[in-house]
């Protein structure tokens, strides 16, 4: 399989098992249709290997670990379980480690399929394969999604609690212990005895939200995912971003960029004011403002987000200033995203305070494994006069 391909399912039960020149931990999320766990409960692996329809197979470091999807015995709800897997050894990386999943019958296995994510790199943990329900059939997909930030990131990113792990954590247990109500779901951390207090309520400007209320208005680190009614909004939007001068009388010549990333973060192209154009269209740019002075935005990126081509998954909108003037000489400045073919405002994110820099990264656009997209407000600062410059910690910040 290669990645973004599905096969349907001739048996109701599979196993799903990833193997690689190391020991890996591989583990199992059940997901209702907002692409959510109900509860940690839905969070299978070592610590907590049985499920509602779901186990974890031990392969005792001989062989491969697994999980076995019983789609006939799934809970009402649970449209999709993802199989993902990181390296045992803690902080190591799928650089020169080449996993390679096997989808087989469960009962018989017979091999299904099998699918190696491309060019892995600094990853420390994958969402490998996905068994999903489509039309009433049960399907295979291979995914290959990578993370940086480990299991936990995954976890995170599916309404899984994760407890910061001690700092001398014992070893991985040889065989799985018997789960508890709430497991710590950062390997290799041993189960808590007890329930965690509940989570503080998120600080301002954390967590994700929807289209469904209408315009947003992010804060620095908010996420909004690009959908509404649990459907994709919308193929093509606009980025426009404003600047005003913070001194009367006062020119500031400011530059608007994206730069396209691909799913290493490795870099594919950047559209600036000299580059208007770039992957064949799908990202085009208005053209340079050499003031700031005016009304409206000053100067508009358009993405088709339709068009864009697979290898691209990541897109951050900067703005630097060439000439040196620092943003502390700049004033309301702002990006927001519109329906390209109505001109609706959907997101605008305000920068608040400024730091003496000649760059900042305003926003970027995620496309996630499940074909969404999603928009994040940074209003990070950093010293790079040029496109070129930000190139690199923008990157960083995928």
């Amino acid at each position: 399989m290669t990645p973004g391909s599905n096969i349907p399912l001739p048996v109701t039960r599979v196993a799903v098992d990833v193997a690689a020149p190391v020991r890996l931990d591989v583990s199992g999320l059940l997901l209702t249709a907002d692409g959510k766990v109900r509860s940690d409960d839905d969070f299978i692996f070592y610590n907590q290997p049985a499920g509602p329809g779901v186990t974890y197979r031990s392969g005792g470091g001989s062989a491969p670990d697994a999980i076995i999807v019983d789609t006939s015995a799934l809970p009402p709800g649970i449209e999709k379980i993802v199989v993902t897997a990181s390296p045992d050894a803690a902080g190591q990386t799928f650089q020169g480690i080449e996993p390679t999943a096997t989808v087989r019958g469960a009962d018989d296995n017979t091999v299904l399929a099998t699918f190696t994510p491309p060019r892995l790199g600094g990853e420390t943990a994958l969402v490998v394969v996905e068994i999903y329900l489509r039309n009433g059939v049960w399907k295979a997909r291979a995914v290959g999604q990578g993370y940086t930030n480990g299991l936990a990131g995954i976890a995170t990113d599916f309404g899984v609690s994760v407890e910061e792990p001690a700092a001398a954590a014992p070893a991985r247990p040889a065989t799985p212990p018997v789960p508890t109500t709430q497991p710590a779901v950062t390997p290799p951390a041993p189960p808590m005895a007890a329930p965690p207090a509940p989570p503080a309520p998120p600080a301002p400007g954390a967590g994700k939200i929807n289209l469904d209320k209408g315009r947003v208005n992010l804060q620095k680190n908010q996420t909004v995912s690009l959908v509404k009614g649990g459907s994709p909004l919308l193929s093509q939007v606009k980025m426009g971003l404003g600047w005003e001068p913070a001194y009367r009388g006062k020119d500031i010549d400011l530059d608007a960029s994206v730069i396209a990333y691909g799913p290493q973060r490795n870099h594919v192209d950047s559209c600036y004011f000299g580059k208007l154009s770039i992957v064949n269209g799908a990202i085009k740019h208005s053209g340079d403002n050499l003031t700031g002075e005016g009304g409206g935005d000053d100067e508009v990126i358009t993405v088709d987000l339709g068009r864009l081509p697979q290898d691209v998954t990541g897109l951050v909108f900067t703005v630097n200033s060439f000439s040196g003037q620092k943003f502390t000489e700049v004033a309301k400045a702002y990006c927001r995203l519109l329906d390209a073919a109505t001109g609706e405002e959907l997101v605008r994110f305000d920068l608040t305070g400024a730091e003496p820099q000649t760059g900042v990264m305003m926003a970027k656009l995620i496309r996630q494994f499940t074909g969404e997209w999603e928009m994040t407000a940074m209003g990070d600062f950093v010293k790079a006069r040029t496109v070129r410059n930000m190139v690199k910690p923008a990157a960083q910040s995928l």
